[in-house]
């Protein structure tokens, strides 16, 4: 079998989650040739086995990524780049995409090596199916996290986020308030010794969950919101604002707030 040319390019390289046995050759190849990796901690290549120069490692965080990107692509136009993450694939939920997008614009040719996600990952564990959203980690303020949730909740049947352990029982309480106590999966440790996944409703969860260890991922199922008396509420509103001669767009911004919808839903309510 012959070995095909590496090309130059940027290379999203993604690494084990837990067991390193997750590293694919592919991986391995492309991080022993590279002529530069951008990732956050650069120890984690000792930790994977694998003897890299230091000169070739370029420590890239959150903000450091702009001033960070223009070396990172000029190598790429040269030669091989590699962005590549701590844990798992680099880009979701991370700074990384943005140097991905740049390279983009600039017409520099992006690869990816498959391997790890914890997103992925806990999809095929779930056992639920049908439209999914990722909301990565949630915002802090309360009342953002119950608009983002229960609005994209009217647009896909299953919601994936990443949660940190010390949050994580107070946000399966708020999914139990705010989505009619969904099904909800909780995957913590995956791929390592104490690999733990638990499905139930989400109220259940944050009492069964009591001191959990690093980071979650939390799969809900939406398919229950919103709730049918909300819709049928929303709808008796519209006919009655339709029947009284009141504006498509008001009537559909008043019912989207008193019955927790989303906008755009209460406006298809409206009578032909």
């Amino acid at each position: 079998m012959v070995k095909e040319k590496i090309q130059s390019g940027l290379y999203i390289v993604a690494t084990p989650i837990g067991n390193l046995n997750d590293l694919s050759s592919r991986a391995i190849e492309i991080l022993k040739k590279a002529d530069l990796i951008a990732v956050e901690n650069t120890q984690i290549f000792r930790h994977l086995g694998i003897d890299v120069p230091s000169q070739k490692l370029l420590h890239v965080t959150e903000h450091n990524t702009p001033r960070q990107t223009p070396k990172i692509l000029a190598m790429a136009r040269e030669g091989i780049a590699a962005l590549t993450s701590d844990a798992g694939t680099p880009t979701i939920s991370d700074p990384g995409s943005r140097i991905v997008e740049t390279a983009h614009i600039e017409n520099i040719p992006v690869y990816v090596i498959p391997g790890p996600s914890a997103l992925s990952a806990s999809i095929s564990i779930s056992g639920f199916s049908g439209d999914t959203h990722f909301l990565g980690f949630l915002p802090r303020k309360t009342n953002d996290r119950k608009k983002l949730i229960q609005k994209t909740a009217q647009t896909a049947k299953i919601l994936v986020v990443y949660e940190n352990p010390s949050r994580l029982t107070k946000t399966l309480t708020e999914i139990a308030n705010w989505l009619n106590d969904p099904e909800t999966v909780v995957c913590r440790e995956l791929t390592k010794i104490h690999e733990e996944t638990i499905r139930n409703n989400a109220s259940v969860l944050a009492n069964q969950i009591k001191s959990p260890r690093g980071e979650c991922t939390v799969v809900i199922n939406s398919s229950n919101w919103p709730e049918k008396d909300h819709l049928e509420e929303a709808s008796v509103y519209m006919q009655e604002m339709h029947r009284a001669g009141a504006k498509r767009a008001a009537a559909a911004a008043e019912a989207a707030r008193r019955f927790s919808i989303e906008r755009k839903l209460a406006y298809s309510l409206w009578p032909d």
